[in-house]
């Protein structure tokens, strides 16, 4: 470890360990007891004494028949070595605390249905583990959440991107959580409510409710392959309020997997057939050929482990 002092226009290289050495030397007024204590010999703390006198050219301490003595200068310097190595110690422990996640900050974006179990279920598994973690959340679409990492704004974001659309490979490392298909959403007294599975064609005559636009596209490019245009008469964009509508009878939507723990009680979902069901696939990003703090690493393991214990799809069971 080192610095570098400028003195008279030149760099001069000061290694710290001439500090280590004349911060000990005039504690105890001793190179051979200086050097018993930092486990070099006693010639070795005299040449780091004095390659330190010649890169500062002043005489540090007075050498006497029995042990030295501080000199004027050599006071001057102690209290500036003792700060230098202070700091430096100090910043020693902020490194090897963010290394064991004893202290830092975590800022996770996710897009609203994720943040329904997924994203929660991961931030609180990991603060149990790393308690001193500030956490924070930032709510949003995915195409904001990839400016937010991008701009720096957060560390780590859970994204969406729907089979027929394409996530920026080149600036974000997309790391796989899970798939999460849509979901029709009925009100139990729909005549397709008992139901285990239904065709997209089956549903041609239905009016929809859909105010996402990628959920609408979503909708309108499936059903396209079912050989109809499906009517979107209320355009509200959040799921919980298109579920208020389907509830009050005035439609039918699609819910993701990801947000089926929070179905409301008077409404049942039926899964598509595979061959219609439209399918996002969820990652979790990081900004690419950038490497991931300690606590980003970690909240990585918890929200894969995630995926695996997020609730049980609510999929109504009946007839075929």
């Amino acid at each position: 470890m080192g610095i570098v002092r400028k003195a008279h226009g030149l760099g001069v290289f000061m290694d710290v360990a001439w500090l280590a050495a004349f911060c000990q030397v005039a504690r105890l007024g001793s190179f051979t007891a200086a050097g018993r204590v930092l486990g070099y010999t006693q010639s070795t703390i005299s040449r780091q004494i004095s390659e330190l006198e010649k890169a500062y050219d002043v005489t540090l301490f007075d050498r006497l028949a029995r042990g030295v003595r501080l000199t004027e200068q050599g006071h001057r310097l102690l209290g500036h070595a003792e700060a230098v190595l202070d700091r430096l110690n100090t910043a020693e422990r902020d490194l090897d605390s963010a290394r064991g996640l004893d202290t830092g900050r975590l800022r996770v974006g996710a897009f609203d249905t994720a943040n329904v179990a997924l994203v929660p279920r991961a931030l609180a598994t990991f603060r149990a583990a790393y308690p001193q973690v500030a956490l924070s959340l930032v709510e949003g679409v995915t195409q904001h959440q990839l400016t937010h990492l991008r701009d720096g704004e957060v560390d780590v974001a859970v994204v969406s991107a729907y089979r027929h659309q394409e996530l920026d490979g080149d600036t974000f490392d997309l790391r796989f959580l899970c798939d999460d298909p849509l979901l029709v959403a009925l009100p139990r007294t729909h005549r397709f409510a008992r139901r285990r599975t239904l065709r997209l064609a089956e549903l041609a005559s239905e009016t929809w409710v859909e105010g996402f636009p990628a959920g609408a596209e979503a909708l309108v490019h499936g059903a396209r392959h079912a050989g109809f245009q499906p009517p979107i008469e209320f355009t509200p964009r959040e799921w919980i309020a298109k579920q208020g509508f389907v509830a009050a009878g005035l439609g039918i939507t699609l819910v993701p997997a990801l947000a089926s723990s929070s179905l409301r009680p008077d409404l049942v979902l039926v899964a598509l057939h595979a061959d219609d069901a439209p399918m996002r696939t969820i990652y979790a990003t990081t900004v690419r050929r950038q490497q991931p703090s300690a606590a980003v690493s970690a909240f990585l393991a918890h929200l894969a482990d995630g995926t695996v214990h997020t609730g049980t799809v609510r999929v109504q069971s009946g007839a075929p």
